[in-house]
């Protein structure tokens, strides 16, 4: 099992310039967090939307390269598929300074070889496994969150100390509920990239399944299956008895006629599943998936944009749209 850590403190962070570099849903979260918890912040980002938010959020807001100009330290929270060409655009102010801080929130661009930071700087990886908005809600609580921590290059001697110290800046160990899981780049990409390989795209597959042989084969209404399905909450509910109570206990919570369908229908499916996951992390592991998506992108998203097509103008999307109106959830 990886070393649990609990509590922490960010004195190793105090009297440096930190630089968030996006102000995006990450950015703004542990940006405003390490601002309350009395650190140095600074924005770095293109001049946009999210660079205004920043300065009217009352931050000293830059453009990126100035801002690794400024720092001691640099958050780099900006989408994987952009970070690559920001990085180039920074690397020689990033060479010029010996002992530099650079910190990912992913392992995915540093595991595959698309960001090779000097050895002269430790690089290390708090990776929050929560969306932004969520940190900030619970920071509001005095609460944690759980992030993997990672080191690629310990040039200091003191990298896990600055990831332990920066995973505190951030709000997440030191407080109820927080934990940070002792991790690396390579772990982190593979465990993220596998949940969005696996899990999250079945469920999306066996919900749309159910949809179209309920309403299309028995005639149900589609309003009536995707509350079922979804829309009413209870599925946000379970996922949240399985964070607060686990996986199995929460399952104590339901009907026994729908603990034996549960059980026996996943006794049913666990080995083509299995596969499914065994296949989909060698590609990861082995960097075949990257490859896959460095293509996709270079070829202008042509595989995505037509797979948002279909099921944005699927009898599903569709149905949702007009149930949504009608709860107001849409306008």
């Amino acid at each position: 099992m990886g070393k649990l850590i609990l509590e922490g403190d960010f004195s190793l962070l105090k009297g440096k310039n930190i630089a968030v570099i996006g102000y995006g849903n990450q950015g703004f979260a542990q940006a405003s967090i390490m601002r309350d918890n009395g650190l140095n912040v600074i924005i770095g980002n293109i001049k946009d939307e999210y660079y205004k938010k920043a300065e009217k959020d009352g931050f000293k807001v830059y453009e990126i390269p100035e801002a690794f100009e400024r720092a001691d330290v640099a958050l780099m929270l900006i989408p994987d598929e952009i970070a690559p060409e920001v990085y180039k655009s920074v690397e020689g102010i990033i060479m010029k300074k010996e002992g530099f801080i650079l910190d990912f929130a992913s392992g995915y661009n540093v595991a595959f070889g698309f960001i090779k930071p000097p050895s002269t700087t430790d690089v290390i990886m708090v990776a929050p496994r929560m969306i932004g908005e969520g940190i900030v809600l619970l920071h509001k609580e005095d609460k944690g969150y759980p992030v993997l921590l990672g080191v690629s290059n310990d040039y200091s001697g003191k990298a896990w100390d600055y990831a332990k110290s920066l995973a505190t800046a951030v709000g997440a160990i030191g407080k109820p509920g927080g934990v940070a899981v002792m991790s690396s780049f390579e772990e982190e990409a593979l465990l993220d990239l596998l949940s969005e390989h696996t899990w999250a795209p079945i469920l999306v597959s066996a919900i749309k399944a159910y949809f179209d042989v309920v309403t299309e084969k028995y005639g149900a209404s589609p309003e009536a299956a995707i509350l079922e399905l979804y829309a009413s909450g209870e599925l946000a509910e379970i996922a949240r008895a399985m964070a607060d109570v686990g996986i199995f206990e929460q399952m104590k919570f339901h009907s026994t006629t729908s603990q034996y369908g549960q059980f026996t229908r996943a006794e049913k499916y666990y080995d083509m599943l299995k596969k499914i996951s065994e296949e989909e992390a060698e590609k990861i592991w082995n960097g075949e998936f990257a490859k896959e998506w460095t293509l996709e992108q270079l070829a202008g998203k042509p595989v995505l944009n037509r797979l948002w097509k279909k099921y944005t103008e699927s009898k599903l999307s569709y149905s949702e749209s007009s149930l949504f109106k009608v709860l107001g959830r849409k306008k």
